[in-house]
């Protein structure tokens, strides 16, 4: 299930920028993916090492340093120490609690956004928290786990489809945001496929086990609700390209992605509507079936009422 509210909170009373694991320990390291291209070349390869990433700062083209797991502090400490990240960003990308945000430091921009999908063998939403840090040549991604929605931008990437391999690292940055939104009305479409089914059973037979799907509807809507409308501004700051590491030709792909966000929240606005309209129509549903049981009860009391009194 979802959880709105993160519990345990481990950074109580510590220094601003100390590094704690909030996420469960786990045995198994971060794995470190790196791509780099520019329209003439192009190399993918997983490193074993943090330090293996470093070489590629200064290099003219494109990389794209991807890290699945961030339970292990002294990998992204060193990895920000070396790309000059300061420590309240790093403090940020191991709080997995964060509202989707950007930050311009100059040299580089800080943007969270949160990676949502739908799990259909749970039939149930997953989401995790991206932090994304996009440099003048490289962007470094970070994601609480192995497995993402980026295999579309990675195949664009490796077969010089599009213009990806052509545009700079602020391009990139929007092609894995754009990914993250079209994803979102995938699970808008699950969404919509259950509140259909819901409003079906809840005319012809409606349950106590009706009453809890609501209800986890209602739940999903709401987080939906708390990761996307923070996401407008972020790429509306993004798309208005104050900052020099966004180029003019990436801010008219912003602005399409800015659109699909209304659209996503719209939609949502639209199917929390329907969910809440859905416990009155459950209410009413139980009531009328109350009813009919009251009318059957009455029959059966006016004619053995009599009987009764005459014995």
């Amino acid at each position: 299930m979802l959880k709105l509210f993160r519990r345990g909170y481990k950074k109580v009373g510590l220094p601003p920028g100390t590094l704690v694991q909030i996420e469960e320990k786990k045995a198994e390291k971060a794995k470190i993916t790196v791509i780099d291209y520019d329209e003439a070349q192009f190399q993918e390869k997983e490193v074993e090492a943090v330090e293996e990433c470093f070489p590629f700062k200064d290099r003219p083209t494109v990389t794209w340093i991807n890290i699945d797991g961030i339970h292990q502090v002294e990998v992204i400490e060193k990895i920000g120490t070396h790309f000059g990240t300061h420590p309240l960003i790093l403090e940020d990308i191991m709080n997995t609690g964060q509202r989707p945000k950007m930050e311009d430091f100059e040299n580089y921009i800080f943007v969270v956004v949160k990676m949502i999908y739908y799990d259909d063998k749970d039939n149930e939403i997953r989401a995790e928290q991206l932090s994304v840090i996009l440099g003048s040549d490289f962007v470094i991604s970070f994601q609480e786990k192995e497995g993402d929605v980026f295999d579309p931008v990675r195949e664009r990437i490796r077969n010089g489809k599009g213009r990806i391999r052509k545009m700079k690292t602020d391009y990139l940055a929007y092609a894995l945001v754009d990914t993250i939104v079209d994803h979102y009305f995938v699970v808008l479409e699950k969404l919509g496929e259950k509140i259909e089914d819901m409003e079906e059973e809840l005319v012809t037979n409606p349950t106590p086990e009706t009453l809890q799907t609501i209800h986890t509807l209602k739940r999903e809507l709401i987080f939906l609700r708390k990761s996307v409308w923070p996401l407008r501004e972020v790429i509306s700051v993004l798309e208005r390209g104050e900052s020099s590491l966004i180029n003019e030709s990436t801010g008219i792909y912003l602005r399409d992605v800015y659109d699909h966000t209304i659209q996503v929240i719209d939609t949502i606005e639209t199917f929390r509507d329907m969910v809440s309209g859905m416990l009155d129509i459950y209410l009413s549903s139980i009531s009328n079936k109350m009813n009919e049981v009251m009318k059957v009860l009455t029959i059966i009391a006016t004619i053995f009422i009599p009987l009764t009194v005459r014995l």
